[in-house]
């Protein structure tokens, strides 16, 4: 803490104040410079997102499926339909005979006397299973998949696990089976995970999904109460229900069955909800299709009118950056209006901006080559604006766009997509837009970037060095000013002393 100006009576702060004001104004010059370039990063930077945002709606614009989007309506709830863009117009007779079912076999009869805590480890519960148990025992269980694979998975019972332990191993197993125990019935459930007839050989288990004989069954079949079958007196029966294929005719011709409820068929994807008939139509979806272009072409007018504003805005050059003491000195209010000016025609006349601007306009007239009906954007009733104060915005014909949707949607696909060695005019403006990213990038990078790698951030990490190092030579400057002003008050006070001496001598002799 310093204090001057006790000899001299000076404002010695006030002067040491006023010359570091002077002293700062290459430091202010230079936080300046640095606001500026941040500014024009910045600028830079959200032209780049809005290309982004550009870029993401142009690559939709490639994909066949935003052309040739599908209507699909079923006459009957027993099938509902789903359709990909190369699916067929036209109507589907679908019958179906028997909905797929995932297969499942339970316990006969209750398995304990009322009082079974399946929590509680099975050496302790073995009192209150009616059937009893076999502890220190191994069963199998076996499953199939797609190709009538096999997969089979073995157990142990020991009096250490709880029930819930082993039907958790049984759900947690590879073999697609849930096993659970309900207590208000006192029963075991088990239930495969997909539905579908994958045992085909009743040779195998009686044709059971899940699979389980002999004495390594003794666990479910006679502890648990759950059989693959029982005999009749006619022969074996099986126990277990479900494990259906669905069954469905197609356009009343053949018969063909399916693992699950649903069937792709011709660019078609069929759900089963219930037994019964229904007629799935198919139409294209113009109106979908129509929504989509549009909202591209309203997305692309937005950008350009922004990037067209950007490079004609007005430069503010009297509204300098405000440097972080100028703000301590003006109201919020002020500040935003101030930096509105300073910030405004960061990229007024930027090449790299208008470079972009011109290239995207240029991809609308160049033709297209494909094999479709339509080789130039004007035939599909979209063309730019005429205007030349509106920087190459589209205008659309919306009869036109609507009558090449309806009559030739794999045209239009084409013709915004193309091909690798003919690009459409999708892949085109993707190709403008990662060129002008590119460039920006190497000027601006990215948020993510390290001041290093861009031309703006070297240039602002040389500003804050130069800043720092001029600050040195200010505080350097500061303590000279105190040590010459210290000096000046310690004569001023010697010379007061002695003067005080002199006076008090001289008024004694008087």
């Amino acid at each position: 803490m310093r204090i001057g100006g006790l000899a001299s009576g000076i404002n010695t702060d006030q002067i040491i104040k006023d010359l570091m004001n002077a002293e700062k104004q290459p430091l202010n010059k230079m936080e300046q410079e640095r606001e500026w370039l941040t500014y024009k990063r910045d600028a830079y930077r959200d032209v780049n997102k809005k290309l982004s945002e550009l870029d993401t709606m142009t690559f939709d614009m490639k994909l066949n499926r935003s052309y040739n989007s599908k209507e699909v309506r079923s006459s009957d709830s027993a099938v509902s339909a789903t359709a990909v863009s190369n699916a067929e117009e036209g109507s589907y007779k679908m019958e179906v005979l028997e909905l797929a079912e995932a297969a499942y076999n339970y316990s006969e009869n209750g398995i304990s006397n009322g009082e079974f805590d399946p929590d509680d480890t099975l050496k302790n519960q073995q009192g209150n299973l009616i059937n009893g148990i076999s502890l220190d025992d191994t069963f199998s269980i076996t499953t199939y998949g797609e190709g009538g694979e096999e997969t089979t998975v073995s157990f142990n019972v020991t009096g250490e696990k709880s029930l819930h332990d082993i039907l958790d191993e049984i759900s947690d197993s590879e073999l697609g089976v849930r096993a659970f125990y309900d207590k208000g019935a006192d029963k075991v459930m088990l239930e495969r995970t997909e539905t579908g007839d994958f045992n085909t050989d009743e040779s195998n288990f009686l044709g059971a999904e899940i699979g389980f004989n002999g004495t390594s069954a003794s666990f479910l079949a006679d502890t648990l109460d759950i059989k693959n079958g029982k005999n009749n007196g006619t022969g074996w029966e099986l126990n277990e229900r479900g494990g259906t294929d669905a069954r469905f005719t197609y356009n009343n011709s053949f018969e063909m069955t399916s693992h699950t409820n649903d069937y792709s068929l011709n660019g078609m994807n069929f759900t089963f909800n219930k037994v019964g008939t229904s007629t799935v139509s198919v139409s294209n979806n113009v109106d979908d299709s129509f929504e989509k272009v549009m909202n591209f072409v309203e997305k692309y007018n937005e950008i350009i009118d922004d990037l067209n504003g950007k490079t004609e805005e007005k430069r503010y050059r009297d509204f300098s950056p405000l440097t972080a003491e100028q703000k301590k000195e003006m109201e919020k209010e002020e500040i935003e209006l101030w930096e509105e000016k300073s910030k405004s025609g960061m990229l007024k006349g930027d090449s790299v901006v208008s470079g972009v601007l011109s290239s995207m306009r240029q991809n609308w007239y160049a033709p297209v080559e494909t094999d479709g009906e339509y080789s130039m954007a004007s035939q599909i009733g979209i063309t730019t604006t005429s205007n030349y104060r509106e920087g190459g915005k589209l205008e659309v014909d919306e009869d036109q766009l609507r009558s090449a949707l309806r009559d030739s949607p794999d045209s239009v696909a084409k013709l915004f997509s193309g091909t690798d060695t003919n690009p459409g005019i999708a892949r085109r403006l993707e190709t403008s837009i990662e060129e002008a990213t590119k460039s920006i990038e190497r000027k601006a990078g990215k948020p993510t970037s390290l001041d290093n790698n861009f031309m703006l951030g070297r240039q602002i990490k040389s500003i804050n060095d130069d800043m720092s190092s001029f600050q040195d030579r200010l505080t350097a400057i500061e303590n000279r000013y105190w040590r010459e002003f210290g000096a000046m008050e310690k004569a001023i006070q010697k010379m007061n002393s002695q003067s005080a001496y002199l006076m008090q001598n001289f008024g004694g002799g008087m």
